[in-house]
């Protein structure tokens, strides 16, 4: 594992951490955000999973450098009558897990408009990933991989494929997203008070994402993409 992506147990996980960072999961009502989170927090999944009903947040503490990291994942109904939560969700968030189902090319559509809601209600230079998960599903598959790779690097987002079921790629969704939002926060030396309330948003700009083992792919914009 690269220096950059370092993620250990650790040393009294119960002590103050050093950072909290606040994620935010959007995308479509049944494309899996809340068994990706139930997956990450707590290693678990359940096959009666029920809709979201409004807004619900876990935590998880972590090591990252040497340093006590406390995720902060926001779950929230894709249906568009929940839509008013979206100020409050949003506001501090430092990270975005943009999930579709690759066996529902709807979800896959509607992705430009969550990324454009995300945009709009977000602090602009957030780290964001586009999930496709339900890779267990592969003989449903209705987005190619390729596809969502080309418009994640046309967007200059992360990409992932996961599968909650199989727990496939879901920790390293997550901990990519969270090593890099560390990486750049620390590099500014924010202090834990203000990383909580979601930092200083010029401290996010300009930014190159790297996924370990991965070559950066270059970019005119803030992030460059990177495939599963």
């Amino acid at each position: 594992m690269s220096s950059l992506y370092t993620v250990s147990g650790g040393k009294n996980m119960n002590q103050q951490p050093d950072y909290v960072f606040k994620i935010v999961l959007i995308g479509d009502s049944a494309v899996g955000k809340s068994q990706l989170l139930a997956r990450f927090a707590r290693d678990e999944f359940s096959l009666d999973s029920k809709a979201t009903i409004g807004v619900e947040f876990q935590t998880k503490t972590m090591m990252i450098d040497h340093k006590t990291v406390k995720a902060q994942i926001w779950d929230t109904a894709g249906q568009e009558r929940y839509r008013a939560v979206t100020s409050a969700y949003y506001r501090g968030a430092v990270g975005a897990m943009l999930v579709y189902d690759i066996t529902k090319q709807q979800s896959f559509e509607h992705i430009a408009r969550w990324l454009e809601e995300l945009r709009s209600h977000a602090d602009k230079n957030l780290v964001i990933m586009l999930i496709g998960n339900k890779t267990d599903l592969g003989s449903l598959r209705a987005v190619e991989t390729d596809d969502a790779k080309e418009y994640a690097e046309k967007e200059n987002l992360f990409f992932m494929e996961t599968s909650a079921l199989e727990a496939t790629n879901v920790e390293t969704a997550f901990l990519t997203v969270l090593s890099e939002i560390y990486r750049v926060v620390s590099k500014k030396n924010l202090t834990p008070n203000e990383a909580e309330s979601g930092g200083d948003a010029s401290l996010l700009k300009g930014t190159t994402i790297v996924v370990p083992g991965q070559e950066p792919i270059p970019a005119p914009s803030k992030y460059s993409c990177c495939s599963s």
